[in-house]
């Protein structure tokens, strides 16, 4: 049975992970390199598609390939010319809160909101869905759904 905290783990891996990129975004080589690693850590794009829709995106905003992830991540893939590189902006930190957690034996599914800190101490507020599959005893996302919450001011 997947556990809560393995969840949280899980999440608070991938949020330094994030930010981890931002702090490398001076040095594209060491950030490419980085950022290889971590999507092939947290995500299961090596096992099959990733149902991967991140928040900024309207062109081409479903990505179940590695290369869409990337492409989000960090830029520079011609074929998402839309990508301005989500996690170089840089953040400070990403702190997620779970409304919802379902966990099965293999699979776990966590909804809410996580926040992202930019430099100057202000927290952009994203709603998200995951799930997660355990692979050789650890969590990869399968599942990657998130977007702004609704403004009706728009």
């Amino acid at each position: 049975m997947i556990t809560e905290q393995e969840v949280k783990n899980a999440q608070d891996s991938w949020g330094k992970g994030v930010v981890k990129i931002g702090e490398l975004k001076d040095d594209r080589s060491e950030c490419e390199s980085y950022t290889n690693n971590f999507v092939d850590s947290h995500y299961d794009f090596n096992s099959k598609e990733v149902l991967f829709k991140p928040t900024k995106t309207s062109v081409r905003q479903f990505r179940p390939t590695k290369d869409g992830a990337l492409s989000y991540f960090i830029a520079g893939n011609s074929e998402y010319p839309e990508d301005k590189g989500f996690a170089l902006q840089p953040w400070t930190n990403v702190r997620f809160e779970n409304a919802t957690l379902i966990l099965e034996e293999n699979r776990a599914l966590a909804m809410g909101n996580y926040f992202f800190t930019d430099l100057h101490g202000g927290e952009t507020k994203v709603e998200y869905t995951f799930g997660y599959t355990k692979r050789d005893g650890n969590l990869k996302i399968d599942v990657h759904h998130s977007s702004l919450p609704f403004n009706p001011e728009a």
